[in-house]
């Protein structure tokens, strides 16, 4: 869209905030994003964000929506929510709506930054699925810089490295979520996203359609739980992905091998579904995990990239 003749682009959409969503509103938020997961082969609101959004809204939770002001029709949508120690947010365009002179997606990450300010400020990630230079200018317009990237690594299954010298059972609802959320804590203690799970943050996961206790594999020593390795399926997906979702190891068990062992019995596991892509994400910082995945067989798919800063709060400077 270019501007008229004064050289100012006249408003086409406008952006308001929701603090809940109603069902009608998630059902027009998951239209936009199947509609951008068709354009984009990948699925646009990260689960976190999900899960929020489909219950509604918690703490800290704000959606923004942008609109056509001629037809009203939802062009973008953004959402922000608080974590533990820093804000997330995850910003989604309708496919038709990109070009770069709409400015939809810069006006909804700006209105959730001015949200941030207004609850206080504090630390912000924006997390893009297969970042563009489109995506490195909305964020550079806004003040953020790039930051963490998480690679997406896909592996042939089954996998050539052998089957797992471990013995895991499968998890069992109403009885694990106590010791799983104890160790999964301990060894995501300063992780962002993985880290300060609760036992609603654990159910709401079991509520989950994918959720299968039998691919949620747990592994013991000595009477106590020492690691696990939990799986899920994409059975949306073209292939169908089985997913490494969480290895988690407790620290007193570091060095022994495990998180290998773990994530062999979890393709394992897939591979018996008749699985024949796995898949997982890995910050690209993490090295050892880097190196461990790839000499399992491993191999970059596609690199998710976050772009963050800090905001104050209103009224004071930065």
């Amino acid at each position: 869209m270019r501007g008229g003749p004064d050289g100012i682009l006249p408003l086409v959409h406008h952006v308001e905030v929701k603090r809940r969503m109603g069902e009608a509103d998630i059902a027009e938020v998951s239209a936009l994003l199947a509609e951008a997961a068709t354009a984009d082969r990948h699925r646009p609101l990260g689960e976190h964000k999900w899960l929020d959004l489909v219950h509604g809204g918690r703490t800290g939770f704000a959606g923004f929506v942008a609109r056509d002001r001629a037809s009203a029709r939802l062009v973008g949508y953004a959402q922000l929510s608080r974590g533990q120690h820093s804000w997330g947010v995850e910003v989604v365009v309708a496919p038709a709506r990109r070009d770069p002179d709409a400015s939809v997606g810069t006006d909804l990450l700006r209105a959730a930054l001015a949200e941030v300010a207004a609850q206080g400020g504090g630390h912000v990630h924006l997390w893009v699925p297969k970042p563009t230079p489109a995506t490195d200018a909305m964020a550079a317009a806004t003040g953020l810089t790039q930051g963490r990237e998480l690679l997406q690594l896909r592996i042939p299954l089954p996998a050539t490295a052998g089957a797992p010298p471990i013995e895991v059972r499968p998890f069992r609802p109403g009885r694990d979520e106590a010791a799983w959320l104890r160790v999964n804590n301990r060894a995501f203690a300063d992780h962002p996203e993985q880290g300060g799970w609760t036992l609603e943050t654990l159910r709401e996961r079991e509520a989950e359609p994918w959720f299968d206790p039998e691919g949620f594999l747990l592994h013991e020593r000595g009477g106590r739980l020492a690691g696990s390795c939990w799986t899920k399926v994409h059975a949306d997906s073209d292939p169908v992905l089985g997913e490494i979702y969480v290895i988690s190891v407790d620290p007193e068990f570091h060095g022994q091998g495990l998180g290998r062992s773990l994530t062999l019995a979890g393709l394992d596991h897939l591979a018996r579904q008749g699985i024949t892509v796995g898949m997982l994400y890995v910050d690209a910082d993490n090295a050892p995990a880097v190196h461990l995945y790839r000499s399992l067989g491993f191999a970059l798919d596609h690199v998710d990239r976050a772009y963050t800063g800090d905001v104050p709060a209103a009224g004071r400077r930065a």
